[in-house]
């Protein structure tokens, strides 16, 4: 087994993700995040927003509506342009990404920006074979809008196309003069957001790496023209401090930036943060400068004027955005990734999620050594760290098969109560990455854990 094979087995397997609608016999590319997922990715979540938001005094928040009106998707370009490069292979009738394809080859050839025709002429050109039959034998290339429609409305005949929304931007972007008004905030600002994104990808894929329905954590940053580059360089630092602050090791970050010919038409600067997933290199987080393409589109589309007055210059004009866009589900992986191990201890093997105490699933574990004798104070022990720590407690099996399920979830501390607890007031706390066991007085131990994960 892989190392990407046992990760998805042991997220599987621990009660971090699992395969959605599974008693049914599963549905393609879907997820459901367990106990122990639900919380590392709320505590990922509220890390981003900690540092990216409670810590800025130049940003606040919004939770926008999924649904939106349809314009809105006409005016940022998805209806028309929002496709990937769709091909089927003619024998066994399975569809591909044909710029994937190309990507799977290792030519070591780019498709990113080409037209359907050179792709096309690159497919052919090599006889790239199809991954699954092996013919090369393709249909012509066709654009797959990732959008999916639904309709509102009480009756079938009544009912308006309308489109789970691709990403989380648009919403801010038509906020923007409800927040400045409201917030009475003065450019630079920043609105940030967490919150579900929709799209029809043909080939999701690598776990929860890429999926249809993800979650976004995202700004828009507003700036005056001219000073983008200087904020995009600000968010460039802050995302590579962010992301070595969870734990993740900085040669496994890099930036990937995007050359001038190969920028999307809305922006004039975008870079990618790589991580070293078990596959590779690949995206965990973008940045674009993105002008002022997405108000100009909504002023032009609504008839409503969304330009800023200086109150200093009284200069008009619309602000630049600078947006850092992060796949929570992507990080998570990233984090799993990064903290899972499998340590060979004699004859044994020793799963391990190595994982910073503030990521933790559970931050403390209870155990009574003995369960007649040591279950009482084990039960009070629990009780008093319960919300002020994130406890649970096992008084199943063995004391080191205990140990060894904590390792595996990533729990730092693990508290036992045995004879000196009853006789003395002191308990044992065993420290997950070193095993060592230290006793410490029960009337220390709430200050004895929150130094330790300070």
């Amino acid at each position: 087994m892989n190392r990407f094979e046992a990760l998805v087995n042991y997220a599987k397997t621990y009660g971090f993700v699992y395969q959605g609608s599974e008693i049914y016999g599963g549905l393609s590319n879907t997820w459901d995040f367990g106990p122990l997922g639900v919380t590392l990715k709320k505590l990922i979540k509220d890390a981003w927003w900690f540092e990216f938001v409670e810590k800025d005094p130049q940003m606040v928040g919004l939770d926008s509506a999924i649904l939106m009106h349809p314009k809105v998707w006409e005016a940022s370009g998805h209806v028309g342009g929002f496709s990937d490069p769709l091909i089927d292979c003619k024998s066994c009738k399975t569809r591909h990404r044909a710029d994937h394809l190309i990507a799977q080859a290792n030519l070591g050839l780019d498709a990113d920006g080409l037209s359907n025709e050179a792709i096309e002429k690159i497919i052919k050109d090599h006889a790239i074979k199809c991954p699954k039959c092996g013919k090369s034998d393709f249909t012509s290339i066709r654009s797959f809008n990732l959008m999916f429609k639904t309709a509102l409305g009480v009756t079938e005949e009544s009912a308006q196309d309308i489109y789970l929304r691709p990403e989380t931007a648009q919403g801010i972007f038509l906020n923007f003069k409800n927040v400045q008004r409201t917030s009475r905030l003065k450019v630079p600002f920043g609105i940030a957001q967490i919150g579900k994104s929709f799209r029809n990808e043909i080939t999701p894929g690598n776990f929860i790496f890429r999926t249809r329905e993800f979650e976004q954590c995202e700004i828009e940053f507003f700036c005056a023209p001219g000073t983008e580059k200087e904020w995009f360089n600000t968010y460039k630092a802050k995302m590579a401090a962010f992301l070595e602050g969870l734990g993740i090791t900085k040669d496994h970050l890099k930036f990937h930036d995007h050359p001038a010919e190969k920028l999307s038409h809305y922006s004039n600067m975008t870079t990618d943060v790589e991580y070293l997933f078990p596959w590779g290199f690949d995206e965990l987080w973008g940045l674009a400068s993105r002008t002022d393409f997405d108000l100009k589109q909504h002023q032009t589309y609504s008839g409503e004027t969304l330009d800023y007055i200086d109150p200093l210059t009284n200069e008009r004009y619309i602000p630049y955005v600078v947006e850092p866009s992060l796949g929570v589900e992507r990080l998570f992986l990233a984090l799993l990734n990064e903290a899972y191990e499998e340590e060979v201890i004699g004859e044994e093997t020793r799963t391990l999620l190595k994982i910073s105490p503030k990521l933790a699933p559970y931050q403390v574990a209870v155990f009574p050594l003995i369960k007649k004798r040591h279950q009482d104070l084990s039960d009070q022990l629990f009780a008093s760290l319960l919300g002020t720590f994130r406890v649970t407690k096992d008084d199943a099996g063995a004391i080191g098969r205990r140990y060894r399920r904590q390792d595996a979830i990533g729990t730092p501390v693990c508290i036992t109560i045995d004879d000196e607890s009853l006789d003395h007031q002191t308990v044992t706390l065993r420290d997950r990455d070193t095993m060592e066991q230290v006793s410490v007085p029960i009337n220390e131990l709430v200050k004895t854990l929150h130094e330790r994960f300070k």
